[in-house]
């Protein structure tokens, strides 16, 4: 393979696809299930008026639509001269169904305290806190900034903004004081929603005080209201008198009457900014009906959702998937969520099981690098908990190896769930690559095909469309309401990222391949590839041989250089529990790595580690993993779960085994 062609381009991909397991569907789930084969032909038929139809059925509308799509490559508008409110949609229109007694969230705070928020507490307190906005001198257009733990005020705090027509920008809790300086500048944000602290593993995390650091310079923000959440375990919260205001002391006293204001189909409804970035941040814009159609649609479609279920995606709600799929979708679709504020292993790594437990959860969505760490841990600790209420499984964030997929389906699901691999980006605002469950015969580590609707393609170098059995890039090749419309204040930028690459199509800036049937296999970034002896190797196919074998729990794969070949693999490796590492095991896996892809992928260095870098989602940080290899300085750690897994790391780094 030449350095020129794109990762997944050359055979040493087929391991992914060697699994050879099928899951059709189960007729019982099958004849019950929201989605059916037949919407594959009716979206293709023609896709305008599949949208049309859809967002007449499912939007509640204060005005009408009149023209489905506006599309003037690369910017669209959908459903234009409509208007609406999507907190209308989310809870309002529930409420006055008879809906208002039900159950929207269960929050489990990490040191054990509850709540229970049906959907009329809800609107009362949307209501309120939009009031107090108001009152603050927060009005239609104005951005808001939020940094706030996983506690119910968070999505109170946006459904508030969104009531009466204000953008917000959810900052990852995890993030540090310039983090949230770029991100409130770029957005001009006017007030900042934040909370005293939260819990992370047993401690209070101080989250005020990173705000005063940002206040120092954001002069946009004229107010900043504070959540009291862990309270006297972190005494002495600074207030600055006339700019800092308690929660409970505003918006408790506010009348819980607030219309909401219509607004129009293309109204901002948020920013959110993408991670990583070294320059200045991109703040990804998503309006109101288009997001609004996409969310509730996947939201009920991926996971057949229905009036009794209990589900639960653990992600962090800073992040997308908690904007689509803890907020705005499952609200619109009238579900009974989970909110859970701590980490997965606290106060053990059964945490999670017991909650599934506790409140019959019916759906879990989650990433796969948590079920790899899930897997460490051995299959005794979900054996222990009564998970016969999990009645379908999601995995989002990356593609999950077929191992993983296998573990999950089995010790999760019973062997019976289905699972949904899916893909989606921050830009593209909902699921867009996924399996239907009832519909779709499912293959382990494959994300299946694009969702009714959906155009999608693999497409070589020069954008041309690849055979089957062939890899190359992924890309969109028409418009979805769910889809980002710019990056803020920026729209060059938005036409040179996205639409750059291959004229007339969005690049997604994953490789992928697609099998002889059809079935699309996810590669991850195309950045996430070695370039080795002139082989481009990508990341994903030496993680999941690694994964592949038996002793092993989790791996990270990243590119060094090297004088003779170019790069060189580094391996980082996680055992699972009383596995004895050594240099024995470590030809052993080098040897596996062969025989799954060929030599030219056998790792040079390698490493066992107790943990990866990863943050409060569950990504693994391989741009600090990178840093180790090369012995550069590490770069920001703030967003990390755990900050000192990745000094632990590097002070092994100098003693890797070199083949």
């Amino acid at each position: 393979m030449t350095a020129e062609q794109p990762a997944g381009s050359g055979a040493e991909i087929e391991n992914l696809m060697a699994e050879g397991r099928s899951f059709p569907p189960d007729p019982g789930f099958a004849a019950r299930a929201n989605a059916t084969k037949e919407l594959y032909a009716e979206a293709a038929a023609d896709p305008e008026a599949f949208w049309a139809k859809l967002a007449r059925e499912r939007i509640t509308w204060q005005e009408p639509f009149h023209t489905t799509l506006e599309w003037d490559l690369p910017f669209a508008k959908w459903f234009l001269g409509g208007k609406l409110n999507i907190t209308e949609n989310c809870i309002d229109r529930h409420v006055a169904a008879g809906l208002g007694d039900k159950v929207a969230y269960h929050w489990i705070g990490e040191p054990g305290d509850t709540r229970t928020i049906t959907y009329a507490d809800l609107l009362r307190e949307v209501q309120k806190t939009a009031n107090a906005l108001k009152e603050l001198g927060v009005g239609t257009g104005d951005r808001v900034a939020i940094y706030m733990p996983m506690i119910p005020e968070l999505p109170i705090a946006m459904l508030a903004c969104a009531r009466i027509g204000a953008p917000h920008t959810v900052v990852f809790g995890g993030f540090s004081a310039e983090s949230l300086v770029d991100r409130i500048n770029d957005a001009q944000a006017k007030l900042v929603i934040t909370a005293d602290g939260g819990w992370r593993r047993g401690k209070p995390v101080d989250l005020k005080s990173a705000v005063d650091e940002a206040l120092t310079r954001t002069p946009s923000v004229e107010h900043t209201l504070v959540v009291r959440r862990v309270g006297d375990a972190q005494p002495g919260t600074a207030m600055t008198a006339g700019r800092d205001l308690w929660w409970h002391e505003i918006v408790d006293r506010q009348a819980a009457d607030c219309p909401a204001i219509p607004l129009d189909s293309e109204h901002m409804l948020y920013l959110l900014y993408t991670s990583g970035t070294t320059a200045k941040p991109k703040g990804i814009i998503h309006t109101t009906a288009g997001y609004l159609l996409g969310t509730s649609l996947t939201h009920s479609w991926v996971f057949d959702v229905k009036p009794d279920d209990v589900y639960w995606c653990a992600a962090d709600i800073g992040w997308v998937t908690g904007h689509s799929y803890i907020v705005y979708g499952p609200l619109a679709n009238a579900t009974t969520g989970l909110l859970y504020e701590g980490a997965p292993d606290t106060p053990s790594w059964e945490r999670w099981w017991q909650i599934i437990e506790d409140y019959k959860v019916t759906i879990l969505y989650t990433a796969p690098t948590a079920i790899r760490a899930f897997m460490k841990q051995g299959e005794a600790l979900p054996r222990k908990h009564d998970l016969s209420s999990l009645r379908l499984l999601g995995s989002v964030g990356e593609p999950i190896n077929p191992e993983a997929w296998l573990w999950y389906h089995e010790n999760i699901g019973g062997g019976s769930a289905p699972i949904v691999d899916t893909w989606w980006q921050t830009e593209t605002g909902s699921i867009l690559i996924t399996p239907l469950p009832g519909v779709t015969t499912t293959k382990p580590g494959s994300a299946t095909f694009p969702f009714p609707g959906i155009e999608a393609d693999v497409v070589d170098a020069n954008g041309a469309s690849v055979p089957l059995g062939s890899g190359g890039y992924l890309v969109l090749k028409r418009p979805w309401p769910s889809m980002l419309r710019g990056i803020y204040g920026d729209p060059e930028r938005y036409r040179a990222t996205y639409w750059g690459r291959f004229p007339g199509m969005y690049f997604a800036g994953d490789g992928a391949k697609r099998d002889s049937e059809g079935y699309l296999w996810l590669l991850g970034r195309v950045d996430d590839v070695m370039n080795v002896s002139g082989h481009r190797i990508s990341t994903i196919e030496v993680e999941s041989a690694l994964v592949d074998h038996p002793s092993v729990a989790e791996a990270a794969v990243v590119g060094k250089e090297d004088p003779l070949t170019g790069q060189a693999i580094f391996a980082f490796v996680t055992t699972k529990a009383g596995i004895e590492t050594g240099d024995a095991l470590a030809a052993q896996l080098r040897d596996h790595v062969a025989k799954v892809i060929g030599g030219i992928a056998k790792p040079k260095y390698l490493i066992f580690t107790p943990d990866l870098p990863k943050t409060r989602s569950g990504k693994i940080m391989r741009r600090l993993l990178r840093d180790v290899a090369e012995g550069r300085p590490l770069g920001d750690t703030t967003t990390l779960a755990d900050a000192g897994v990745v000094e632990t790391i590097r002070a092994g780094a100098g003693g890797a085994d070199d083949e």
